[in-house]
């Protein structure tokens, strides 16, 4: 997992090949990925997500966050979800919740996460 910097935060990118994660234990892999090298935040971008993350009656999403905000972890999804949430009306408002409070992110592009950082919108 390579490390950059946006400003003054220090961003995990996670690759986009590999195994899906699909459990708590998976969120708690990554966290410790990423020890000693200050990350503030994960990027992960939607291709190594199962598609049950997606489907909130699993709790996964959840979980996975929820791992993450315990250990004071910041995540960011990256990829288009758009068709998931034109499915789901809850996911559409978890999206929306989690990224309004904004420890948390849920972004189309790198774009998008870069300026959501800044605060260029």
């Amino acid at each position: 997992m390579d490390t950059e910097k946006l400003g003054e935060l220090t961003l995990a990118l996670v690759p986009a090949d590999g195994p899906l994660l699909s459990s708590e234990a998976d969120a708690v892999d990554l966290i410790g990925q990423t020890y000693g090298t200050g990350t503030d935040m994960i990027v992960l971008p939607i291709t190594r997500l199962a598609p049950e993350f997606f489907q909130l009656e699993t709790r996964l999403a959840g979980l996975f966050i929820q791992k993450l905000q315990n250990y004071q972890m910041r995540l960011s999804i990256l990829g288009d979800i758009s068709a998931a949430m034109a499915r789901s009306r809850a996911l559409t408002d978890f999206v929306g919740e989690t990224n309004r409070i904004g420890h948390h992110l849920f972004v189309p592009d790198r774009a998008a996460l870069d300026a959501a950082l800044t605060g260029h919108n």
